[in-house]
């Protein structure tokens, strides 16, 4: 079978979308490498984010001048004959869009819708952002043979919102980087230590630092507490916010900000950390808290939405508006190291669903169903 991808982000997203692209990538052509996969890029990377194993998949760009120049045009509709020159059977947009004229062309679709956050907080987006967002996705989920939502949080919005009939959705989890389920040698953390300057004993968050992503909550939460939280990801205005709450409350020696971690580096992280805090308003998976529940360490997040389904029932849930159950959260588990070990190992055995091979496996069923 041959089965085309939009993969502007698999070559072009070093962050949630462009992961999930590529991981998927690579999960479908090393279970299933009796297809041939096509990867159809509109321009050259920048970064070497994706290497393509030859034998079964195909970087395919624009295949003439005029696209190659308007190459938003290509993705938009140009892409349909290249699509069917390539006699792809199954074409699968990645990040909530597909291409004009599939369904003429007698190509089958599938497209992944990840969340709908510009809807259920607007006020995070611009006018014009929104209406985009919305207008794209609404048109793929109704041009889509099927839509794969990566949670039942997301597969609700979709229905709720974009007013998509159920039985067209599939949830297919996410999964994350093997990096996460290695073991990595104590003279290998030893250096990710030194390197970074951490302390012995910390507590961990990793995400973009924006306000929906509420890390202020951690923040106000050890002020009481002899910890360190160290904080893992790119900024934004909201960083400001954040660090003047540092600094008007004399918390500079209790939470560290560190960046620039390769993958391994930041699997590491993880192992070393106590307990990793994930306080989230909303998101369309959180793939944070699968890379901790795989790194053995115990989670605290948000009650609502998409984190238990995420977390699964041995990780703790607070209300994300709460200081004082982050704290209580907190201070629970690190005083109780046998309460902490529980967790991670009850944390670790419900991650199992999210392997490699379990994900790849729904995906193919997904595409069976076209055939």
């Amino acid at each position: 079978m041959n089965i085309g991808f939009e993969a502007k982000r698999v070559f072009h997203n070093k962050t949630g979308l462009g992961n999930y692209s590529r991981d998927l990538v690579r999960l479908m052509s090393q279970y299933y490498p009796e297809n041939k996969y096509f990867l159809y890029n509109p321009k050259p990377a920048k970064q070497n984010l994706f290497e393509a194993n030859t034998t079964n998949v195909f970087e395919k760009r624009p295949s003439s001048a005029f696209y190659t120049k308007f190459y938003n045009l290509w993705r938009q509709k140009g892409i349909i004959g290249d699509l069917k020159k390539d006699k792809i059977e199954i074409f699968h947009g990645l990040s909530g869009e597909i291409p004009r004229g599939l369904r003429a062309k007698n190509i089958k679709s599938v497209v992944t819708i990840h969340d709908l956050i510009f809807v259920r907080f607007p006020h995070l987006y611009s006018f014009f952002d929104r209406h985009i967002h919305f207008y794209k996705f609404k048109k793929a989920a109704q041009e889509a043979d099927i839509i794969i939502a990566i949670s039942e949080q997301t597969k609700n919005d979709i229905v709720e919102f974009l007013k998509i009939d159920a039985s067209k959705i599939k949830v297919v989890y996410q999964g994350c980087h093997a990096a996460f389920k290695q073991t990595f040698s104590a003279e290998e953390k030893k250096e990710v230590l030194l390197k970074y300057h951490l302390p012995s004993t910390f507590i961990l968050n990793v995400g973009t630092i924006e306000t929906r992503k509420n890390i202020l909550l951690a923040v106000k939460a050890i002020k009481n507490i002899n910890t360190t939280l160290v904080i893992v990801g790119n900024e934004t205005a909201y960083t400001h916010e954040v660090k003047n709450y540092i600094k008007e409350n004399n918390l500079d020696h209790k939470v560290l900000f560190i960046k620039g971690l390769d993958i391994n580096e930041l699997a590491i992280v993880y192992q070393l950390a106590e307990v990793f805090v994930y306080p989230s308003l909303y998101e369309g998976f959180g793939i944070p808290i699968i890379e901790a529940l795989y790194s053995k360490t115990p989670v605290i997040t948000t009650r609502d939405g998409v984190f238990p389904e995420a977390g699964g029932p041995n990780s703790i849930y607070i209300d994300p508006a709460s200081v004082e159950q982050m704290q209580e959260a907190i201070e629970k588990l690190l005083n109780d190291e046998n309460l902490r070990e529980e967790i991670s190992e009850k944390g670790y055995e419900f991650a199992q669903r999210f392997n490699d091979d379990v994900i790849a496996k729904h995906v193919i069923e997904t595409y069976s169903l076209l055939k």
